[in-house]
């Protein structure tokens, strides 16, 4: 049985850890089942958006703890083993946005420590009332340093600070609200409301959302009047885009577009 599975739908790509037993922990063969699936979906034109949900009953809830405690065995401790672990994870989280598609997570259930991470690095999120978010770790011992680089970078730091060091669960109406998350839907709404997100993404020009997404995450990282001069010269690339150019047609035509490399 395959822990990962992907399905595809008029240009969205549904992506579903299915490891239900564990709670769909990240294990080593869920790292790379996903970092390969990412792998793919970048150079995969026909997919325009992405979804990451989880089956049973939770979305994620972090790293195995029994391989983790397998690779403490090894004869220097585990450590060899742990910094490949936090490494390879740590690429799985930076290629979601790196990913030239938008990532919507579709959570429900629980989304801890590592879960909590993987819905912190997609782009947008929904989850159904109900779904706790936690960085738990510090409850066993283990400070979850590397989800707090996702966590931090998604809600306020006083907050994201308070998770970390109580080990408690947020809900999601409370996720909303600090930045986890985009929105709150009923139980059995959370698939539509996810796909019809997701619908709305892939209806737009495929270029200039792959363009944006770069440029989105890029600026982040600069000084204000940085970020402005590069977005400029993003906005002179994305107007001279064939493409772009029948899209104002149409606007001011008032008809719909007929873009040809979406």
């Amino acid at each position: 049985m395959s822990v990962l599975l992907r399905k595809d739908n008029a240009g969205v790509a549904h992506l579903t850890l299915n490891a239900p037993n564990s709670l769909n922990a990240l294990s080593d063969a869920m790292l790379a089942a996903l970092g390969d699936e990412l792998d793919r979906l970048s150079g995969d034109r026909s997919i325009r958006a992405v979804i990451l949900s989880g089956e049973g009953r939770a979305f994620c809830a972090g790293h195995d703890l029994k391989e983790m405690t397998r690779g403490r065995q090894a004869p220097d401790g585990g450590a060899a083993y742990f910094t490949d672990l936090f490494g390879r994870c740590a690429r799985v989280m930076q290629a979601i946005p790196a990913l030239p598609q938008p990532v919507i997570a579709q959570v429900h259930g629980i989304a801890t420590a590592a879960g909590c991470q993987l819905v912190a690095s997609c782009d947008m999120a929904v989850a159904a009332q109900g779904t706790r978010f936690g960085v738990n770790g510090v409850n066993i011992g283990l400070f979850c340093s590397t989800p707090m680089v996702a966590l931090t970078r998604n809600i306020p730091r006083k907050q994201a600070f308070e998770m970390l060091t109580t080990g408690d669960f947020i809900d999601a109406s409370r996720a909303v609200d600090l930045g986890l998350i985009n929105r709150v839907v009923a139980p059995e709404d959370l698939a539509a409301e996810t796909e019809k997100l997701a619908m709305l993404v892939a209806a737009k020009l495929g270029s200039a959302v792959r363009v944006g997404k770069r440029a989105f995450y890029d600026q982040l990282q600069m000084p204000v009047d940085q970020a402005y001069a590069f977005t400029g010269d993003v906005m002179v690339e994305n107007m001279l885009d064939t493409d772009t150019a029948e899209g104002i047609s149409a606007f001011i035509e008032k008809r719909t577009p007929n873009w040809t490399n979406n």
